[in-house]
């Protein structure tokens, strides 16, 4: 019997800089395996106040030169992203603290990962909010979630082998 879509969230403060970017790393990546058609991939932020804008511009235009689309509008997480996702990755301590907070349930609270988890060639422990610096702290955000994304796509892949 064929599995349903494995659906991931991202999640950062105002869903601008980090989780778009780490759901445009991960289309990608999810794209070149060929597993498009049984992953899907979303994002959204703990605050709403970016609400229905694109990603930052300067995010956007650090990940282009990767070849990376960041096209999300921000939206809030909300409760029902709690049971129409299986996996919801923050990208900080906050994130997952708020993420903790919000879940309805432990089975919810389960679903909820660190990004840095899935990290296999940088030793941080999250993804660092690149908003207020500049264009280097874009690019460590990027080589962060390319190493992350890749780990998350092997642990996805063996999961689903098995």
């Amino acid at each position: 019997m064929k599995q349903e879509k494995l659906r991931l969230l991202f999640v950062c403060l105002g869903n601008i800089c980090r989780s778009p970017s780490a759901e445009g790393v991960m289309k990608k990546l999810v794209k070149e395996s060929g597993l498009e058609h049984e992953i899907e991939i979303d994002s959204a932020g703990i605050l709403g106040i970016h609400q229905g804008e694109l990603p930052d511009p300067r995010m956007r235009k650090h990940a282009s030169k990767r070849g990376y689309t960041l096209d999300s509008r921000s939206r809030p997480v909300i409760i029902a992203d709690f049971y129409n996702f299986d996996l919801i990755i923050g990208m900080d301590d906050r994130n997952i603290q708020d993420l903790k907070k919000l879940a309805p349930d432990l089975e919810s609270s389960a679903k909820i990962h660190r990004m840095s988890e899935y990290l296999s060639t940088h030793t941080y422990d999250h993804i660092p909010d690149p908003y207020y610096g500049g264009a280097e702290g874009f690019e460590l955000v990027l080589d962060l979630l390319e190493d992350a994304c890749s780990g998350l796509l092997e642990v996805i892949s063996s999961d689903r082998d098995n």
